[in-house]
């Protein structure tokens, strides 16, 4: 199912690998802890997909930390969103920078072009491309559109500098689930990372919060 989502509205890849798995056993027991209520907590298993997902996502938290450290963005919180990770499965994550941890995790969709007919996705900036684009994002301000509310996106870096004229905003629909429905996928939308109404009140209540502007980052 498609939704419409326009509103109006150097490190040697090797240092960087070291250095996530370095993160991640430095950080195990935390991981490990036992969730508490309505905390979304990573846990090491096993399969060797969670695994590589860990690893993605500590590659993310020392850049991203850098990255709100030196321009002016809230230094408590991040949204990291995965699209490594089956659009079924919970791969938006809102990671805790004081206490390094994920707060709670949801389901986001995938724009449809970006589905290609192969297990790989397709990334564009361009206009009509219906593409999700990677890159970090500032959350904007929020705003009632069609969807009702949504939050306007500023790409910061060249693969999504048209995010903003594109349309590209966080909004919620009621097609995307709020528990996992691996091994199949949820729907897909023009572009925008769209939630389930339900984790959408949830992230309002990070975003609501006077202060800093909070960095959302998209990758692969």
């Amino acid at each position: 199912m498609k939704i419409a989502c326009k509103t109006f509205l150097i490190v040697p890849g090797l240092l960087i690998t070291i250095s996530a798995f370095g993160y991640f056993f430095w950080y195990k027991k935390k991981f490990n802890e036992q969730p508490r209520n309505n905390v979304f907590a990573l846990t090491e298993k096993k399969d060797k997909d969670n695994r590589d997902a860990l690893v993605r996502l500590y590659q993310k938290v020392l850049p991203a930390k850098d990255y709100v450290y030196g321009n002016g963005f809230n230094a408590s919180i991040c949204f990291l969103i995965d699209m490594r990770i089956p659009s079924g499965k919970k791969r938006f994550f809102v990671y805790d920078l004081k206490n390094d941890s994920v707060e709670i995790a949801g389901l986001v969709t995938h724009g449809s072009g970006s589905d290609n007919d192969s297990d790989e996705l397709y990334f564009s900036n361009k206009p009509n491309s219906y593409c999700t684009s990677l890159g970090k994002y500032k959350m904007g301000r929020s705003y009632n559109g069609k969807f009702g509310l949504a939050y306007k996106l500023y790409g910061l870096d060249k693969a999504n500098s048209k995010a903003f004229d594109r349309f590209v905003v966080l909004h919620a629909h009621n097609c995307v689930p709020d528990t996992e429905v691996s091994p199949f996928p949820i729907c897909v939308s023009q572009g925008c990372p769209t939630v389930a109404p339900a984790f959408l009140k949830r992230l309002q209540t990070y975003l609501d919060k006077p202060g800093k502007p909070i960095l959302l980052w998209i990758y692969y």
